[in-house]
């Protein structure tokens, strides 16, 4: 039985100290979506200036107080990306840039470019995106607008993730996009576009 008590001590002081852990590692942030969001415009803000600064340092850690921000409106539980209404989703979706409008660095966004003779649309990725805490760059995702006209792909989309790459100063989200094609083109394509499967073209949009 004592040791049964000693046990059940243990867990909560165990209990204690990851409490006080994650108050101390985040206790300074909002506590609340109404209080978080022009926090975490904010830090949209401060995280675009970094990546046209090249800065990668700063970049790196303002995306991991965005994760702390969710953690901290998750009460500490990790699935800040669970669904659309988990945190992470929510400050994501609430911050998005208009449809069609080019996203800072760190803010969700779609939008259209003409590029290697093909309209794209590119869905950027924000501060929460797959692999952010890790690489330098934000994904995209590329999608025809055109399902009558040669693309990057058979299926009519490609992701552009993992490009480790060096910061460039002044390289836009557009740009950036723009830049990754070009080169995907030229060197992996050989300059020469391929024709959308048949199978693939319906689920373009008109």
């Amino acid at each position: 039985m004592s040791q049964l008590g000693f046990d059940a001590l243990l867990a909560e002081a165990d209990t204690i100290n990851r409490q006080a852990a994650f108050e101390k590692e985040c206790g300074h942030l909002p506590a609340t979506m109404d209080a978080a969001l022009p926090y975490f415009s904010d830090l949209i803000d401060r995280h675009h200036a970094a990546m046209l600064a090249a800065d990668l340092e700063t970049a790196m850690a303002l995306r991991k107080e965005a994760e702390r921000l969710a953690l901290r409106l998750n009460d500490g539980d990790p699935g800040i990306l669970a669904g659309p209404d988990a945190p992470g989703c929510v400050l994501a979706t609430r911050t998005a840039a208009v449809e069609g409008a080019i996203p800072k660095w760190g803010q969700c966004g779609n939008f259209i470019i003409e590029v290697c003779t093909m309209r794209v649309r590119i869905e950027m990725d924000g501060l929460f995106g797959i692999g952010a805490r890790y690489m330098p760059w934000m994904n995209f995702y590329a999608r025809a607008v055109d399902r009558d006209r040669p693309f990057l792909s058979e299926t009519g989309f490609r992701s552009f993730m993992g490009l480790h790459a060096a910061l460039v100063p002044g390289l836009t989200p557009e740009a950036f996009a723009r830049e990754a094609i070009t080169a995907y083109v030229g060197r992996t394509l050989k300059a020469k576009l391929l024709p959308i499967c048949a199978e693939y073209r319906q689920s373009i949009p008109a």
